[in-house]
């Protein structure tokens, strides 16, 4: 992967969708800027820009709940990141396995 083909928006910050390589089950969607997806490729454990707490966090660093990466893929656009994670525990901070765990109806 070449980084230079990745589309951050206005703020430098990048949708990754990390995905359970195993199961295929979507497990949440945070953003990264470019520092921490140089953190994910050299570390191999997935690294988020938090838009709240405005810092770098590694997943799992409190919890144990990390994401060690397998794979990470882009977008036809450049503009998305998927990381294909070995998921240790649960991925939502609600205690949840995904963070997608709420049907619309």
């Amino acid at each position: 992967m070449d980084i230079s083909n990745l589309k951050f928006d206005e703020k430098g910050l990048i949708p990754v969708i990390a995905q359970d390589v195993n199961t295929k089950e979507v497990l949440m969607l945070a953003y990264a800027n470019l520092e921490a997806l140089k953190k994910t490729l050299e570390t191999g454990y997935a690294h988020y820009w938090s838009r709240s707490r405005n810092e770098l966090w590694m997943k799992g660093a409190t919890s144990g709940n990390v994401q060690k990466v397998v794979e990470v893929r882009y977008d036809c656009d450049g503009d998305a990141i998927l990381y294909l994670v070995e998921q240790k525990g649960n991925a939502c901070h609600t205690g949840n396995r995904t963070c997608f765990f709420r049907r619309l109806e």
